[in-house]
């Protein structure tokens, strides 16, 4: 996820516990939806399509701090 700000992104999880806390819910969710989707956990596709629509919710979230930081 976004491998131009890699070292911004790297030095924001140790900075900034707002992103960090973001980043590490975008991750825990990633894989939840994985593992829905390879049936090694139960899930519906609503609740995958919730989970994807509030993973794409921090992303955005993630990109904007990147965006303010880097400027």
């Amino acid at each position: 996820m976004f491998p131009e700000y890699r070292d911004l992104i790297s030095k924001l999880k140790t900075t900034d516990k707002h992103f960090l806390h973001l980043f590490e819910k975008h991750n825990a969710l990633d894989q939840q939806i994985k593992n829905k989707e390879a049936h090694i956990e139960p899930g519906t596709p609503e609740e995958i399509e919730t989970m994807k629509k509030e993973k794409l919710h921090l992303k955005d979230e993630l990109y904007a701090i990147l965006k303010k930081a880097s400027a």
